[in-house]
């Protein structure tokens, strides 16, 4: 155990340097904490914006990225001539979620630690990191309760300050606007109504239209909560 636990600390690596058995364990070990970010990413992945590909690339970067580190191998000439190779390569792919980005991140830092044989930092490392990730998850952190709404109905007249409409949005909704009333035309004498609503409480909206369901001439009632849209 103080053997393996030496050579998880790196001792060996300052006594012995980069042996071909070194680089091998340090290899095994990116790919084994590049798969355990690639899952839980997988896992923990939420919206429209999954690819395969780059989940598969999070466990090829944690080990590329091991690999460069056991190339350089403290030679500033290796590192210097190894920038100039890598400045060729153009990526052209954009990150379209910061979340994305993040991940990527942690698969260099892994890797750094990794191909440096600092194998329990990148073993720490990679434990946390996806401990974070998960809670994350699970508690929904950073979400927003949706509040913001449009209220459409139909009607087949004007509608006035008093209302029974506007006595249940007072009741539901901390304040709301009027945005238009048009007329629909074709012969159609129905009026459409559009409001912009600021919801007290996003789980009594369905209490909301039942009670506007109950007020007589509203036709084509709908509600979208906003963040709803944008969360997708």
């Amino acid at each position: 155990m103080d053997r393996i636990w030496q050579i998880l600390e790196g001792d060996s690596y300052l006594q012995t340097g980069f042996s071909p058995q070194n680089i091998i364990l340090a290899l095994l070990l990116a790919f084994l904490l590049g798969q355990l970010l690639a899952w839980v990413y997988y896992f923990t992945h939420s919206g429209l914006s999954y690819s395969r590909s780059f989940v598969q690339s999070l466990v090829l970067i944690t080990v590329v990225v091991a690999l460069v580190m056991s190339t350089i191998q403290n030679s500033f000439v290796t590192a210097v001539g190894l920038m100039g190779a890598l400045s060729v390569i153009r990526f052209r792919n954009m990150l379209k979620d910061t979340r994305d980005i993040a991940f990527l991140f942690c698969a260099l830092a892994i890797g750094m630690a990794a191909g440096s044989q600092r194998f329990a930092i990148s073993i720490i490392g990679a434990i946390v990191l996806s401990l974070i990730a998960i809670y994350l998850r699970l508690t929904n952190f950073g979400a927003r309760i949706p509040r913001n709404g449009f209220l459409r109905f139909s009607v087949s007249f004007h509608i006035g300050p008093d209302h029974p409409i506007h006595l249940i949005l007072k009741k539901f909704c901390g304040n709301f606007t009027l945005i238009s009333a048009q007329e629909n035309g074709y012969g159609d004498p129905d009026i459409e109504y559009a409001f912009q609503l600021m919801v007290r409480n996003a789980s009594r909206n369905e209490k909301m239209l039942a009670e506007l369901e109950k007020v007589e001439g509203l036709k084509k009632i709908s509600l979208t909560m906003q963040e709803q849209l944008l969360d997708v």
